[in-house]
């Protein structure tokens, strides 16, 4: 049996361009080159046939540690919670008043690049202090 050593996470939404820049942006993930032949994606969109352009995009960790995310548009929108979301790690190793402010410092960023905050979920004795947000197109995530 093998081993699994990497993996991709996919999101499906309306937008996948402006999806993936938006989480380019939180990640500080990249837009990687564009296929051989083409100078930029718009050139390569342009050649394909009118219903696949903008079908999809993705981003890239530029360490190669992350996992590649991969952006498909659906004709549905969203309609309920996620059943996945991702955690966006910003106060690992942090408690108390340090967290809460490193995580309310991360929300404002996010907000200003078109997150919406839902609700700050306190420290409970078991997990620490979070902020679940959603992202450009509605989808869950957490500040944690």
């Amino acid at each position: 049996m093998s081993t699994i050593k990497q993996f991709q996470v996919t999101f499906d939404c309306a937008d996948p361009e402006r999806v993936a820049r938006f989480w380019c942006e939180v990640l500080g993930y990249a837009v990687p080159q564009p296929p051989a032949g083409f100078a930029t994606w718009d050139d390569f969109n342009r050649s394909l046939p009118p219903e696949d352009q903008g079908a999809w995009f993705a981003c890239t960790d530029p360490s190669g540690v992350g996992p590649r995310l991969f952006f498909q548009r659906v004709p549905e929108g969203k309609v309920v919670k996620n059943r996945v979301h991702l955690d966006v790690r910003v106060g690992t190793g942090l408690v108390g008043e340090e967290r809460l402010a490193t995580l309310e410092a991360e929300c404002a960023r996010l907000v200003a690049l078109g997150a919406v905050r839902e609700r700050l979920l306190v420290a409970d004795g078991v997990n620490e202090s979070c902020i679940v947000m959603r992202d450009v197109e509605g989808n869950e995530f957490c500040l944690d």
